[in-house]
């Protein structure tokens, strides 16, 4: 696949992941290197999105995009275990819908939080006990 241009994205996105903690909260990049900065990630946006197009089918893209408008950071999350597998060679065809859902669930069952609701109820000088 793409594998050497994913290659060079990820060493750019890091170059500036490092850049911005190196500078901490004084965020004083001239507007050239924000210009440079911006064109590398939509750079990088646009090559996983190409990646995207051949890795899915249209059905399992309109799912992805549509749980995207919920969720983007669980569907960022399938896009990146897509991605992963497709570079190690897991996925040999397009992924379907129902091998979409599968993952989904797959991942959803990974990530299931269980939520706990405690109630306290507060005590009232009148209250009789």
């Amino acid at each position: 696949m793409a594998d050497p241009e994913l290659e060079a994205i990820r060493q750019r996105r890091m170059q500036e992941l490092m850049a911005q903690r190196g500078g901490g909260t004084g965020n004083h990049q001239n507007p050239e290197q924000q210009k440079v900065q911006e064109d590398a990630k939509r750079e990088a946006e646009e090559q996983r999105q190409m990646m995207l197009t051949q890795l899915l089918t249209s059905e399992a893209r309109g799912r992805l995009a549509r749980i995207a408008l919920v969720k983007p950071e669980k569907a960022r999350g399938v896009e990146d275990v897509i991605i992963r597998a497709a570079q190690m060679g897991q996925i040999t065809e397009k992924v379907s819908e129902e091998r979409l859902i599968s993952l989904l669930k797959q991942i959803n069952t990974q990530t299931n939080k269980e939520t706990k609701v405690t109630i306290k109820r507060r005590q009232s000088i009148l209250d009789d006990d």
